[in-house]
């Protein structure tokens, strides 16, 4: 079996809304996140957990657990209050602050950009990406953070999960506040979020030789459902407009053949204008990164007739009988990260980064003993054999970040979902004293990571 490289990157990977709180202090302006209300089960976007004021807690706990790399992101209202203008020297301070204590405990950062958190003015004004005003609205921004961080930090990501701007979801996820959330919108969203990366890839490679900047996905390993060949069909669609056609923009800086004849079909190509495209044709990528949890299984039945390929993953969700689920119906599948793994690398021959994977479990700490967590570690260890798997069958994996591995709020507000290794003390609606209490699997990764992944 071949080993990991010694230079293999451990860590941790989070969100600047999931994490910091501090929501309105030192001139940090308002993202679409913070008038978000709690819900039942849910919390608000306030606290999290506190990081602004505990993030050198919580590196220690990284430190200690032999990490050598962390991806965060910078909140973009929380250094450009309004998203445009004036730049927050306190928010700027607070990341330089962040990324020393960081290099002092020998973790590489890596910054990533924006995580759906879209200032709030610029949700309110412009509507959010469907507006090529904000895509320069964000490439200023892009600019300003490289030239202050740039010197300190090597690896860059402009958009957490970048083809999730090609589902619905695209419309929360973009600032996008009204409307009829049309295809043609869809469509444009998806462009100018494109636009905007290829924009700051294409100036980090002119300006900034020793800098790399990657792509980044939520990569989607769709299952069919039955051998029908209609179903594998969906299936090899479905891919193609929602993994494949950005992979292409990574790598080739082109799009999907089909995508686009697609858009012609559909009264969508006037969005695909020469200047766009233009820039767009210079975007190349120093690695892919991506993010995975589970896999999906397509039932090509439950899709309507005329159903963009893009919304096939909603209408035609199946569940997979040969795994199991979490609470939340989110199926485990180390098999397929392996599968991943070897489908990024064979397409692209670039350096492939998994940084996000984990599982969510509903979790109560008795204030008193360690919580078993041997569910997590089951899910670890499997997914980290699959990488080992991987490379050992010939792919070029550059590491392994965990996913929220310090209890955070869910994507949807949710703290009962937690990922960690470290339990954060507070539930949806009580913050009680945000201790940080390691669990079981904790000291199992520990270990993982001592021995660069040998003892699993």
């Amino acid at each position: 079996m071949k080993q990991l490289p010694k230079n293999f990157f451990w860590g941790n990977s989070t969100s600047s809304m999931q994490t910091e709180g501090a929501y309105d202090e030192d001139g940090k302006g308002a993202s679409v996140y913070d008038i978000r209300p709690a819900t039942k089960n849910s919390s608000d976007w306030k606290v999290a957990i506190d990081g602004y004021h505990r993030y050198p807690e919580d590196i220690h706990l990284m430190k200690d657990l032999g990490m050598n790399f962390y991806r965060f992101q910078i909140s973009w209202s929380r250094v450009q209050p309004k998203g445009e203008g004036e730049f927050n020297e306190k928010g700027i301070q607070f990341y330089k602050n962040l990324i020393n204590e960081l290099l002092n405990n020998d973790i590489q950062p890596m910054i990533c950009l924006y995580h759906f958190d879209m200032p709030l003015y610029q949700a309110q004004k412009y509507n959010g990406f469907i507006n090529k005003r904000v895509v320069n609205h964000f490439f200023e921004y892009s600019k300003k953070m490289v030239e202050e961080f740039g010197d300190q930090v090597k690896y860059w990501i402009t958009f957490n999960e970048q083809n999730l701007y090609g589902f619905g979801d695209a419309f929360q996820s973009s600032g996008y506040l009204k409307g009829h959330k049309t295809l043609h919108d869809l469509y444009q969203i998806q462009h100018n979020v494109a636009l905007a990366h290829s924009k700051v890839a294409n100036y980090i490679h002119d300006n900034y030789p020793t800098l790399k900047i990657g792509g980044m996905e939520a990569f989607q390993e769709t299952y069919p459902a039955t051998p029908n060949p209609d179903e594998v069909e969906a299936v090899r669609k479905f891919k193609e407009f929602t993994d494949y056609n950005l992979l292409r923009i990574f790598t080739e800086g082109k799009y999907s053949d089909e995508v686009v004849q697609f858009m012609k079909n559909n009264g969508l190509d006037d969005i695909l204008n020469d200047k766009d495209l233009a820039e767009i044709s210079k975007t190349r990528s120093d690695f892919i990164s991506f993010s995975y949890y589970a896999t999906s299984t397509l039932d090509s039945t439950k899709i309507p007739v005329g159903t963009a390929p893009n919304y096939y993953g909603n209408m035609g969700a199946a569940k997979n009988p040969y795994l199991q689920s979490n609470e939340w119906g989110w199926q485990i599948d180390p098999k397929g990260f392996h599968n991943v793994l070897m489908d990024l690398y064979n397409r692209t021959h670039l350096p492939i980064f998994p940084i996000e994977n984990g599982i969510g479990v509903r979790e109560h700490w008795d204030g008193t003993h360690k919580i078993n967590d041997d569910y997590r570690i089951k899910y670890h260890r499997a997914h980290i054999q699959a990488l080992k798997d991987a490379v050992n069958d010939g792919a070029n994996v550059i590491g392994y970040l965990g996913w929220g591995l310090i209890d955070i709020p869910s994507s949807q507000g949710n703290v009962d979902k937690r990922y960690g290794v470290v339990y954060v003390n507070r539930s949806n609606h009580d913050l009680k004293d945000l201790k940080r209490v390691p669990k079981k699997s904790y000291y199992w990764l520990k270990q993982v990571i001592k021995s660069n992944g040998e003892i699993l």
